[in-house]
């Protein structure tokens, strides 16, 4: 019989807005080809003009490169001002947080995230089928990612 995940009986997770996890921080937030369309939209800009003014190329390894938002100094997101200025249309790194691979790959990676997030482990109940079509969802919407090798 498989191993259970940890989180086989649910997670309990509601956002408190506290904004912890777009502030103060380091960060890369990765964009999908749909967040992009989003955000652009929501900004009413073309894609090529939205990457431009918000965004930056992140070195990923091996001459790729993954499309993210900029930060502004401090390390605040730059869509963030006394809250999110783009909620309804924000990434879906944010939309899925704290659901991601990387906090979902073991209960200690949990609790070390809990200790920076007010929500974790409160409020409303997270079934393992709700947060693993959480997980699901990021497969499905892989990040912009470039080739930055010059050809040879």
């Amino acid at each position: 019989m498989p191993k259970q995940p940890f989180y086989a009986g649910g997670l309990c997770f509601s956002c408190v807005r506290c904004s912890a996890c777009c502030r103060y921080e380091s960060g890369y937030v990765f964009l999908s080809d749909k967040d992009l369309a989003l955000l652009a939209a929501e900004q009413k800009m073309g894609e090529a003009e939205f990457i431009k003014a918000y965004c930056r190329w992140v070195a990923f390894g091996g001459g790729a490169e993954r499309l993210s938002l900029k930060e502004k100094a401090g390390y605040d997101c730059i869509f963030w001002r006394d809250g999110c200025l783009v909620y309804a249309a924000r990434p879906r790194q944010c939309r899925s947080f704290p659901f991601w691979d990387s906090i979902m790959v073991s209960a200690e990676a949990w609790e070390m995230a809990k200790s920076g997030c007010p929500g974790m482990g409160k409020g409303e109940l997270h079934s393992m089928a709700r947060i693993e079509a959480c997980l699901e969802e990021c497969l499905a919407e892989p990040v912009i990612t470039r080739n930055n090798k010059a050809d040879t």
